[in-house]
Order: C-alpha cells, then structure tokens, then sequence
C-alpha cells in the first residue's frame, strides 16, 4: 500500500487523536473552513447550509443535530454537506456555553425563577431520571431558548459564510482568469 503506516497505530492511539487532535484544534477549524469554501455551489446554499448546522447546534437533543441541519438545508435549497460540516460549532468546548445561555434563555422567555441547581444533576441525575423528569426543569427552558440563540447566531453565520464563499469563488475565477491569460498571451 502506497501510504501504509510502517507501525500501525494503537487503537488507544487512535482515539486520543479522534478527541485531540494531532496538530491543533485550530487547524482542524480551519481544514473544516476550507472544506466548506470548496464545495461546488453558490454562496448561497453554501451560506444557507452553514446557517441551517449552525442553528441546529443550538438544540438541546444530541445525537440529531446533523439531521435536523440537513432537513433545514433540504427544506432551504441549501447546500447539505455544509450543513453537516457546521454542527461542528456545537463541541464539546461551546456545549456548556450554549446549554447555559439557552437554559437561561428559555427560563427567561417562559417566566420561570431561575434556579441555580436546575442544570447542577450532571451525569448522575441523567442515569437515574427519566426523560419526562428532565422536561420541565431543563430541556423545555434549553428548547424554547434555542430557538432565538440560534436564529440569532444562524443569521450571523450565513452573513459571514456568504462573504467568505463569495470572495472565495471570486478569488477562484481570478486566478483562474489569471491562468487563461497567460495562456492566451504565449499562443
């Protein structure tokens, strides 16, 4: 095999590197910026689909965020391979921002008393309650708050991946240009 690892890699290895990665996050960040950038679409679905994963990062439900993106991308003409790359906002380091500004949120908009131990059961509460137990005091305030959190940083998102897809292909089309007239200039 042309790029076979000389010592393969421990399996304990490998998920060190599936949960840090080798070099920065920074650059995984940017390796997802670039993917974005490249797809072959209009800024405009390729804005929609960043706008729709970003928005459904702000869901409090795990484990659905890519499909509920990729069902606003379809529904939104956007592009879905943007849609599923951008949930990635939603991480492990932004979860305990985003669970905490949209909890805060919805126990605002429902007029509920904001109650410091609400979120305080961590891991343990969620083993011994049941679903139905979590509705009131957590999941409905973080449901009814992600709606305007993500609205809101969607709208953000698209602005700014519509700017950046576009200064992008054009700068595609120039060098592109650049290419042809040089071309052109020896024939």
């Amino acid at each position: 095999m042309l790029f076979k690892r000389r010592q393969p890699e421990s399996i304990l290895r490998r998920v060190r590197i599936a949960v840090w990665p080798r070099r920065s996050f920074l650059r995984s960040w940017r390796y997802a910026q670039k993917r974005i950038l490249r797809i072959r679409a209009t800024p405009h679905a390729i804005a929609i689909g960043v706008a729709a994963g970003v928005f459904s990062a702000f869901n409090p439900f795990l484990g659905i965020h890519t499909l509920i993106a990729l069902a606003i991308a379809w529904a939104l003409s956007g592009n879905l391979i943007a849609a599923a790359i951008s949930t990635w906002v939603g991480n492990p380091a932004t979860y305990p921002f985003i669970w905490a500004g949209t909890w805060e949120l919805g126990s605002l908009m429902l007029g509920a008393p904001l109650d410091p131990d609400a979120g305080s059961h961590g891991g343990h509460g969620m083993s011994m309650w049941r679903i139905a137990e979590l509705w009131e005091p957590l999941l409905k305030p973080m449901l009814i708050g992600s709606i305007p959190t993500g609205i809101g940083f969607a709208v953000i998102a698209y602005y700014l991946a519509k700017r950046a897809a576009t200064a992008f292909a054009a700068r595609r089309a120039g060098s592109a240009g650049s290419i042809l007239s040089v071309r052109e200039a020896k024939a």
